[in-house]
């Protein structure tokens, strides 16, 4: 991979040491920014924040509205984050974020499909990088096809999340003391305290914080993953290259996982897989269990939004994503009589696509876009 001067990212070729001071600072005004969330959403008061999700409690509406937020910021990083903000305030309730979560990682596969059609002018490359891309949306369809139901007939995600966050820091029914919290409550002071020097009060003052707090997150949470791939770029290549050459399921997967953890973005991890099958170099098969990895470790950005509202009820959600995913690859990957179903769905659907490019534009549109809209207007 190439990291020449052209290639270092919004701030240009700098020192590994600075690098590493900034994304530091970045993942604190990243914290910063979902404590503004929900503050802001908590100046709003609750009949406002009644009236703003009320479409969330339809849980069609819920997944729709998680897969369409995704797709917009192109990061379930940053979806989930505002979704733990809406939680921490009050805004929706555990059992109303879930699908809101379970759409999220639906949207995030978005960007490493777009990055397959790249390669739409060479038939053979593109089928195979188009089902490198689309193995990770089956394998999120089908989790969220098997896992929501059961989890509307029973709650056994959320309660398992729930007793989790219960063994950490208590019950949900009142806040803990995070330090990180605490860390962050300054800024958000000189948030507040600056919209109110302007006149704000009110709904006004809380819409203001919320965009503020949208703002700091996806934009902190787009540098911070700019710069951590400069930071570990070539050793991203090399280990990526070596442990998949093994053809070992577990350890893919725990790669996958642990480079998501480090980039804070299983879009970058799943996208680097595309043109390393595009060109052969990779089996469709040993990239599938990374993706599922990557699904893992993308879920580490939720739970650290979680640690900056001091709400076990927020923690509870991040949790949920955490325990969402390994479920999905229990149910999905751990039997062999199913492990290999996305994989031959979505080669199906790369044959299809190589033979007329404009079905994966459209399936693209059909799957992220048109049948979402349609979905929460159905919904509400």
């Amino acid at each position: 991979m190439n990291t020449s001067t052209a290639d270092k990212g919004v701030f240009g070729a700098m020192p590994t040491w600075v690098r590493a001071i900034l994304v530091g600072g970045l993942i604190y005004a990243f914290l910063a920014g979902v404590s503004a969330l929900e503050a802001g959403v908590k100046v709003m008061g609750q009949d406002t924040q009644e009236r703003l999700f009320e479409s969330v409690s339809n849980p069609l509406a819920g997944l729709c509205i998680g897969i369409l937020g995704t797709v917009l910021v192109q990061s379930s990083s940053a979806s989930t984050s505002v979704i733990v903000g809406l939680v921490a305030a009050g805004a929706i309730d555990i059992d109303n974020a879930v699908p809101m979560i379970m759409g999220a990682n639906i949207g995030t596969t978005v960007t490493n499909t777009l990055v397959s059609l790249g390669s739409a002018r060479q038939s053979s490359e593109f089928q195979r990088a188009f089902a490198a891309a689309t193995v990770h949306d089956f394998f999120n369809v089908f989790a969220v096809a098997i896992l929501l139901p059961l989890e509307l007939a029973t709650g056994v995600i959320s309660k398992t999340a729930e007793w989790i966050s219960e063994r950490l820091v208590g019950s949900s029914g009142s806040d803990w003391k995070s330090p990180i919290k605490q860390w962050v409550k300054t800024p958000v002071g000189w948030i507040q305290d600056f919209w109110s020097w302007v006149g704000l009060s009110g709904n006004a003052l809380g819409v203001l914080m919320i965009i503020t707090g949208l703002v700091i997150v996806l934009v902190s949470l787009g540098l911070i993953t700019s710069n951590m791939r400069q930071l570990i770029a070539d050793r991203v290549e090399r280990s990526m290259n070596a442990v998949l050459a093994r053809g070992s399921g577990s350890i893919a997967m725990l790669l996958g996982m642990v480079i998501t953890m480090a980039v804070q973005s299983s879009s970058i991890t799943t996208s680097i897989l595309i043109p390393m099958s595009a060109a052969g170099v990779l089996a469709l098969r040993n990239a599938y269990p990374v993706t599922l990895g990557a699904n893992v470790g993308t879920t580490i950005t939720a739970l650290l939004a979680a640690l900056a509202t001091g709400s076990p009820a927020a923690l509870t959600v991040g949790l949920t994503h955490t325990v969402f995913n390994l479920a999905g690859i229990l149910v999905l990957y751990v039997p062999p009589f199913v492990r290999t179903v996305p994989i031959y769905c979505a080669e199906w659907l790369a044959r299809i696509a190589a033979t007329r490019p404009i079905w994966a534009v459209g399936y693209v549109m059909g799957a992220f876009i048109v049948l979402p809209l349609i979905g929460v207007i159905v919904a509400r």
